[in-house]
């Protein structure tokens, strides 16, 4: 269950497809450990941001801006601002948590005889995937910068497993999930 979700866009007066006659103030929001798509009902009065990080987790005194999760959405359900908005704020996502990440890529094994999980990662071909595997035997990456330093064809890691995530969001026959839970 997800404790905290981050705005992509705020709909004061609901989805405009919503044929009900009382319309609800709507948020569209990720959340940020297992990237769940969610409809959030904000508090009445409440002042919120897009890309504002918010608690969403059990316990109703902590949750200062939310009144309800009302369901999870889908990537096709997401708005074009919440949409344009997500790539930015997954990568702030993937740097607030970089030891995670950076642990990903020391860690990252085959998945069967010819794939290994790393290919997954958009923009990351084979030759790569052998650098990055030969650097980690020397030594396990430390930071992204770190990275991209031993591994020169290695450009914006982040963007990278942001771009994956987007991958996974949008289910295009998406076999293998690395970062988003089903």
């Amino acid at each position: 269950m997800e404790e905290y979700a981050i705005v992509l866009d705020y709909l004061p007066q609901g989805r405009p497809d919503d044929k009900s006659y009382h319309k609800t103030p709507l948020l569209i929001a990720i959340g940020d450990e297992e990237f769940k798509l969610l409809e959030l009902i904000p508090k009445q009065n409440a002042v919120i941001t897009i890309g504002e990080r918010l608690y969403i987790g059990k316990n109703m005194e902590m949750r200062s801006k939310i009144i309800s999760v009302k369901r999870r959405i889908s990537y096709k359900d997401l708005t074009n601002t919440a949409m344009s908005e997500l790539p930015y704020v997954l990568e702030n996502i993937v740097n607030g948590r970089e030891n995670f990440y950076v642990d990903f890529f020391n860690r990252a094994e085959s998945i069967n005889t010819r794939m290994h999980s790393l290919e997954l990662l958009p923009g990351l071909g084979n030759k790569t995937m052998w650098n990055i595997i030969e650097e980690r035997k020397k030594r396990k990456f430390e930071s992204f910068k770190d990275l991209t330093d031993r591994i020169k064809t290695l450009h914006n890691p982040q963007k990278m497993i942001a771009q994956r995530i987007i991958q996974e969001l949008q289910e295009r026959h998406e076999k293998y999930k690395l970062f988003v839970a089903k």
